[in-house]
């Protein structure tokens, strides 16, 4: 084959059928994949700079995941600070209806019409006139015993603070107070009987109207059912905050989240998690079985409290949260603009690449044309035999 010679204008169509060809094949390629440059020998700029951006778009399609993944972690920690806020609403009725029960503990309320202060001197004679060694005596316990000087605080900061009277194990059982009236008050807070005597019978019923006064135990049923059913919800709030998590996440029970917002872990937020069971929310136990108005408000003060902590937190993951959709929304539109801006670089115009191959082919024809036209001299040569 080496020695057959082709003339000029054979082998000019030929090359020219070779050179169309080549071209259609990459005019085909670009109309197939819908782009301009599908390698570095296309374009090496746009090539290299268009996957830089395709890449980066898809390391945030993957923080994209995670992010919507904290997310959910956020809405369910406020889904279950809402379901906390409603239960510890019921505890606060359930205190408040027990609170409207008349109360009925035992108490040794004074008589004298007039009122002392906490800083009325035991030793004066409106006082009872103590003597330094006289006793006052609790439920068959030495609460008191005065000492020169000592005032009307004094007995009841003694009568609150005896351990045997109140162990530190347990909720206070017996309370000394001064009423509206300015008159000593010692009540038996868990419904149990009551007796306050003392050494000097005659002085001690100067303080309290009776040298030796007893108070029968005395229960109030409503009080002691409504304490049980506050002691329920208080049990439904710890499942319930327990409950609360997300993909073993659990913001109501200590847990923590680090949402990552970038490729490169530059940018992030971390939500630090709470514990809000009841301990945490301060809500204690019903004691004495609610059976004082001191013990319901007590209760009811750390349902206030309760309250305001989880309205407190629910302001701060709402906020996360804000944080947290803002950059899932920002991380989207980034995504898109980067897998804008590499299509640009890249993507072929459909309408002009077609154009082309239809010239290309049109040309490949004219070709075919002319190299016919061109064997025809040495076709002719076949005429003269």
């Amino acid at each position: 084959m080496a020695d057959i010679t082709l003339s000029v204008g054979v082998r000019q169509s030929l090359a020219a059928i070779k050179s169309t060809t080549a071209s259609q094949q990459q005019q085909q390629l670009k109309l197939a994949t819908g782009k301009r440059v599908n390698s570095a020998l296309d374009n090496p700029v746009n090539f290299f700079t268009s996957s830089s951006l395709s890449n980066r778009a898809r390391d945030l399609s993957s923080l994209l995941d995670s992010i919507g993944q904290g997310v959910k972690v956020i809405e369910a920690a406020d889904k279950g600070i809402k379901a906390l806020t409603k239960l510890v609403e019921s505890a606060q009725a359930s205190a408040r209806q027990a609170l409207q029960s008349t109360s009925t503990t035992p108490k040794v309320t004074g008589t004298n019409t007039t009122a002392l202060t906490g800083s009325t001197v035991l030793s004066t004679a409106g006082a009872g006139g103590f003597a330094v060694g006289d006793t006052i005596t609790v439920n068959g316990t030495a609460a008191f015993t005065f000492a020169a000087g000592d005032d009307v605080d004094d007995v009841i900061s003694a009568i609150n603070s005896n351990a045997t009277l109140n162990p530190s194990s347990g909720p206070q059982k017996i309370q000394a107070s001064l009423n509206g009236q300015g008159q000593l008050v010692v009540e038996s807070l868990d419904g149990s009987s009551l007796a306050v005597s003392g050494s000097a019978a005659a002085k001690v019923g100067t303080l309290f109207g009776g040298a030796t006064l007893t108070a029968s135990a005395a229960t109030n049923s409503t009080r002691k059912d409504l304490a049980k059913q506050f002691d329920a919800l208080r049990s439904q709030i710890d499942q319930l905050a327990s409950d609360s998590g997300y993909n073993g996440v659990n913001l109501l029970d200590n847990g923590s989240l680090k949402v990552q917002f970038n490729e490169a872990n530059t940018a992030s937020i971390t939500i630090s998690g709470v514990k809000f069971n009841a301990t945490g929310l301060g809500i204690a136990a019903s004691t004495n079985n609610f059976q004082s108005d001191k013990d319901i408000n007590d209760a009811i003060g750390n349902l206030t409290n309760g309250l305001t902590k989880l309205r407190n937190q629910a302001s701060t993951f709402g906020s996360n949260l804000s944080v947290v959709q803002t950059r899932q929304d920002f991380t989207n539109s980034m995504i898109e603009t980067l897998e804008t801006g590499s299509d640009l670089l890249v993507l072929a115009d459909q309408n002009e690449e077609a154009a082309k191959l239809v010239t290309l082919n049109t040309r490949q024809q004219l070709a075919s044309t002319a190299l016919s036209l061109a064997t025809q001299a040495e076709q002719s040569v076949l005429r003269l035999f």
